[in-house]
């Protein structure tokens, strides 16, 4: 589960990003214009957007959001009036939240929109065919046997399958399992795969994750595996 904090205040992001960690993957940004950017990735379970940011507001981060993405959006600010609040919800958002605010009632609401989406801070069962997935614990069984699928790999896994028949570029898996801050380059997406590829193998399960030649993966029943 991969979370995108968009707050300027240096102190309050660390302490958001800090309480979520816990459950999530955190990302974080404080700059209205990185964030224009980041969003693009599509990457994310949920967005906690301020309004109030340097260089490009949470409005139109928000409508840029829409234009191609249905990720739940919490928009966390200190903006009270009631017009704010319709225009962000008007716009989009999924839930509005005013500062300050208590923890756990922002964790909550967090899970809650988690739940709307099929995800959330509590044990989910992923399921694909003969496939299971225990996401609490990332671990995957084919019947009754557990894979050797563990870390990143089954984070990829988990990833593709939840994505089911959607093209992920390369870039998008990696920002969504290293970090777009991270100092890895992004050949080392190639090598994880080929290497989930091998595991698959041994179940027949390899024919459904599909390699789009200079673009990405995608994770599909639609048509027999081809060349891999």
């Amino acid at each position: 589960m991969r979370i995108l904090v968009v707050e300027d205040e240096k102190h309050l992001n660390k302490a958001i990003s800090e309480m979520l960690s816990k459950f999530a993957t955190v990302d974080s940004i404080r700059d209205g214009e990185e964030a224009m950017n980041q969003v693009e990735q599509d990457i994310y379970d949920v967005i906690i957007l301020d309004l109030m940011l340097p260089k490009v507001d949470g409005f139109k981060i928000l409508e840029k959001i829409r234009r191609f993405s249905k990720t739940p959006v919490l928009i966390l600010t200190a903006k009270d009036n009631v017009s704010d609040k319709v225009e962000g919800l008007k716009l989009g958002a999924d839930d509005y939240m005013t500062k300050p605010f208590y923890r756990d009632e922002l964790i909550a609401r967090v899970n809650a929109l988690l739940r709307r989406s099929n995800n959330s801070f509590e044990t989910l069962q992923l399921n694909f065919l003969d496939m299971r997935f225990d996401v609490s614990k990332k671990t995957v069984n084919v019947k009754d046997e557990q894979l050797e699928i563990y870390g990143k790999s089954y984070d990829i896994l988990e990833y593709l399958v939840k994505n089911k028949e959607v093209i992920v570029t390369k870039e998008q898996l990696f920002n969504r399992v290293w970090g777009f801050e991270s100092d890895t380059i992004w050949s080392v997406v190639e090598v994880y795969v080929s290497n989930l590829r091998k595991i698959l193998k041994k179940y027949n399960y390899h024919i459904y994750l599909k390699t789009l030649r200079n673009v990405g993966y995608m994770w599909s029943e639609k048509e027999k595996e081809q060349n891999q």
